[in-house]
């Protein structure tokens, strides 16, 4: 397949051409399935992931069962990087939402590539900070957005990620039952198709299955803040 995409990952960001395709040479492909699980919460981690093809979701269950997602991560994307600073258990279960092409780099594998480029642990450190961001915004809208505007800021996000303007607007093909978009904002199953369903008499979106299309971007914008 053609590597431009996992090379577009930050951890080959400040690489020279050839170090990259070296780098790339030593990952491991993972193909899934939709549904198969990568690794679950509280495993070991020992390795970094970077998507070529495809979605992965990270979750996390509380002790009553119920889930919580906390990304939708998709082609370029890279994820796993958590456990070079911090060996320990995994902190979210990653699993497909759809078929999706994977390569995988160990951890010892890494290590030694960082001692030999130390460039790329800062370009990792700022993936992360990036990353932290992004769940303090999540964090911080739990607490004072309500759930329509937050199911128009998740639709926005996936948007920008995996959008395909067309004619009408921007195609999203989010692969997300409802369940798992529920899990993604935060709030019911219920209370989401409410909202959507909302959007979709105002004319703002139109609902296609586990996609959706953006209509009328501005007035989502406006109910997101």
């Amino acid at each position: 397949m053609d590597d431009t995409v996992v090379l577009s990952a930050p951890l080959f960001s400040d690489m020279e051409s050839e170090e990259s395709k070296a780098l790339f040479a030593s990952m491991v492909p993972v193909e899934l399935s939709r549904g198969d699980v990568l690794f679950r919460e509280g495993e070991p981690g020992d390795r970094l992931y970077v998507i070529a093809q495809g979605k992965i979701k990270l979750g996390r269950r509380s002790s009553d069962g119920r889930e919580n997602l906390l990304s939708i991560l998709g082609p370029g994307e890279m994820f796993g990087e958590l456990s070079l600073f911090d060996p320990g258990p995994r902190t979210a279960t990653a699993s497909s939402v759809s078929e999706a092409l994977i390569y995988e780099l160990r951890h010892q594998a890494l290590v030694q590539w960082i001692a030999q480029h130390p460039s790329v642990a800062t370009t990792l450190l700022g993936a992360l900070a990036r990353r932290l961001r992004r769940t303090n915004e999540t964090l911080a809208d739990l607490v004072f957005s309500d759930v329509p505007g937050r199911v128009a800021k998740a639709l926005l996000d996936l948007s920008n990620r995996f959008g395909e303007t067309n004619d009408e607007g921007v195609r999203v093909a989010h692969d997300l039952t409802q369940e798992e978009l529920a899990q993604l904002v935060g709030a019911s199953r219920e209370t989401v198709n409410k909202a959507l369903a909302d959007f979709a008499t105002r004319g703002w979106v139109r609902r296609e299955g586990r996609a959706v299309v953006l209509l009328d971007l501005d007035r989502l914008e406006r109910r997101a803040r």
